[in-house]
């Protein structure tokens, strides 16, 4: 076990720290108190952090006055680190002690498995997401004590609100959602968030969740998109077509002219050096999610965004009951998001029953398999087109008409944009409320009602916008 520790090293960096406290800050960001073996050399590191929080200075005496105040006071520890030589050079010193403070971790977690496994007969799938959570939580060092103390929170809060001040008065707290009246609603979306978008069929949840995922990736942060339905190719068609402004159906045949080409190829240039991650394999669990963010997250920290596309088509690993395995994921995905530190957007259908109401605009009891979902989620959208029902309508009409046979006139006609609205019917944080947006439909994107961020050209006056599906292989 003397390979785990190395308590001299501990003793000189501690020294180095108490002769030179300008070096604090580097040792501070790679090290936490637990990352040192010896109890005694935990506290009086724990104690610098205190000094370091209050503006005090980080010498002999006030760390000491903080050991006695706790009475944790080592008077033979103390001694044998003041008369510890400094170091020139701490780096690599600071390198060993985590080190040795991983493989620690690592051999506690050879126990752990083998109590789960062996000991409470846990099923292997249970293990293997257990194991996968501890190895994330030591190689990203996302570790807790169980309690947080008033002093770190205090000083992490007022960070906060000097970050937010650095901002301006952009009311965006979190992610930007690219929408003014969403983020007004929303502040944007913060980490740990649970975000569910619910829409029947066609309302365009899919293509409002990729401009949402298109913000991100415009500010440089990582985006992973877990696609059950859709594969790679058609949800990048999506995105270059709402980029460029060259309608979707024009895409999907190469009909452009050399403008459009040129346009094209370089929102291509610009989206391949993104850092956007796709898995089309559309036979996930809630087990294969976690794996697969967790391993992501570790190799590219710069993920910001997880989307998963749709809830329904998931299922949890189990033969259980429809109600009890969504409860399984949404839960699981609340988790994840807060162990990741980032949001993650779920899509859901919502229940048929409400197109035979006279508003249909969706509640919070549309939701399928609703309960959990509504517990877990931070924040719950719905999309909605009222041009949507309208176009059904007047279709159901005719078909009427021309089964009686009548000739049947519509007032109504297929409009290149409509009005969207996205209701927010659950936001743990802030207010509901609805934001109006105009969705785009042969780009198949949605903008602000008040703008529309690059010029858009209509080549025809009415462009089908329906899904076309397109028989693509798999990335």
């Amino acid at each position: 076990m003397t390979n785990l520790y190395n308590i001299n090293i501990e003793r000189s960096v501690l020294s180095s720290i108490l002769f030179n406290p300008a070096t604090f800050e580097d040792v501070a960001s790679e090290l936490k108190p637990r990352d040192f073996y010896l109890p005694a050399h935990q506290h009086i590191f724990e104690c610098m952090e205190e000094c370091e929080r209050e503006d005090l200075p980080i010498d002999e005496e006030f760390v000491k006055k903080k050991l006695n105040q706790k009475g944790q006071f080592d008077e033979d520890a103390m001694l044998e680190i003041l008369s510890a030589n400094p170091l020139p050079s701490i780096k690599a010193y600071v390198e060993e002690i985590k080190e040795k403070s991983i493989k620690r971790d690592l051999v506690k977690l050879t126990s752990d498995i083998k109590e789960v496994a062996v000991e409470k007969d846990l099923p292997s799938s249970e293990v293997v997401d257990l194991v996968q959570q501890k190895l994330y939580q030591i190689t990203s060092d996302a570790t807790s004590k169980e309690f947080r103390e008033s002093p770190e929170m205090t000083s992490s809060t007022i960070e906060h609100i000097l970050e937010m001040k650095k901002r301006g008065n952009s009311g965006v707290v979190g992610l930007d959602t690219g929408f003014n009246e969403l983020n007004r609603l929303t502040t944007g979306f913060g980490n740990g968030d649970l975000i569910i978008v619910a829409a029947r069929p066609a309302m365009g949840k899919t293509a409002f969740t990729l401009n949402l995922a298109q913000k991100a990736l415009d500010d440089n942060r990582g985006v992973a998109i877990f696609s059950l339905e859709m594969p790679a190719e058609q949800l990048m068609l999506r995105m270059l077509s709402s980029k460029t402004s060259i309608p979707l159906q024009k895409l999907k045949i190469g009909d452009m002219n050399d403008e459009e080409w040129s346009r094209l190829n370089s929102a291509a240039d610009e989206m391949s050096s993104k850092k956007f991650f796709v898995d089309d394999n559309g036979n996930v669990n809630i087990h294969t999610v976690r794996s697969k963010l967790r391993k992501l997250k570790t190799q590219h920290p710069e993920i910001s965004l997880a989307i998963i596309d749709y809830l329904q088509l998931m299922s949890s690993g189990g033969s259980k009951d429809r109600h009890i395995e969504v409860s399984e994921i949404s839960r699981g995905l609340k988790l994840l998001a807060r162990e990741l530190d980032m949001p993650i957007i779920a899509l859901s259908q919502l229940n048929r029953s409400l197109e035979s109401r006279s508003d249909k605009r969706p509640m919070m009891s549309d939701l399928r398999e609703s309960g959990s979902i509504e517990q877990d989620a931070d924040i719950i959208m719905f999309v909605y087109r009222d041009d949507v029902y309208r176009m059904r309508e007047e279709k159901e009409k005719e078909q009427k008409a021309r089964a009686d046979g009548k000739e049947y006139k519509s007032n109504f006609f297929d409009k290149p944009e409509e009005s969207a609205e996205i209701i927010i019917g659950k936001n743990r944080n802030g207010p509901i409320g609805v934001a109006n947006l105009v969705f785009q439909k042969a780009f198949t994107r949605f903008v602000d009602a008040g703008g529309i961020p690059i010029e858009i050209v209509y080549n025809d006056s009415n462009i089908e916008a329906k899904e076309t599906k397109m028989d693509m292989p798999p990335i």
